[in-house]
């Protein structure tokens, strides 16, 4: 497993190691211990994942960009296990250097990639294929009365989403509601 640094702070690409034969590939998806030496080299906290998410989306699918607040904050570890997205985590922690900045990978089932996004990070995804599996491990469970989520396409995140001319784009009404990152300014 290779971990990547990314520009925001504690927010990390993991790739893991893919042997390939002419029978077809293997790869270990996880490794608790190999991910715990990670994140304590960079100092970061250790977490324990207590429930595993999985989603279908068509192409143009939205998602997010989704968190959860105090007492159930998740840090969310996801992949691609069929399909393609682009993914993206914006940090909202206030404190934080790289505050309001974000990040953006694709993640698809042929270049095996991980996005461990910690808590503070709002997140989310549009599906670049039909049929795109995404499969996440959260560090806290999903409570609705902590669920909260930002604009994908606020202005001022300005986030580079990789939408062609022939794509139509489907979000929830409740995302399509979410808040400016200027509300969340100011409630936090």
């Amino acid at each position: 497993m290779i971990v990547y640094d990314t520009p925001l702070h504690n927010l990390l690409i993991i790739e893991p190691c893919v042997h390939i034969d002419g029978r077809g590939w293997f790869m270990e998806s996880f490794n608790q211990k190999v991910f715990n030496e990670a994140l304590r080299n960079r100092n970061q906290l250790i977490p324990v994942f207590v429930q595993d998410n999985h989603s279908l989306s068509h192409r143009g699918v939205i998602r997010g960009l989704h968190y959860q607040i105090s007492p159930h904050e998740q840090g969310k570890l996801v992949r691609v296990v069929q399909g393609c997205v682009w993914d993206v985590a914006v940090d909202i922690r206030p404190d934080s250097s790289t505050f309001g900045q974000w990040y953006g990978v694709e993640l698809s089932a042929t270049n095996h990639r991980q996005f461990w996004i910690p808590a503070g990070f709002a997140h989310g995804f549009i599906a670049l294929e039909d049929n795109t599996q995404f499969l996440y491990k959260t560090t806290d469970f999903y409570a609705q009365e902590c669920e909260r989520s930002l604009r994908w396409d606020d202005p001022e995140l300005a986030i580079n989403w990789p939408i062609s001319a022939d794509m139509e784009i489907s979000i929830t009404t409740k995302d399509a509601q979410a808040a400016y990152f200027a509300e969340y300014q100011q409630n936090n």
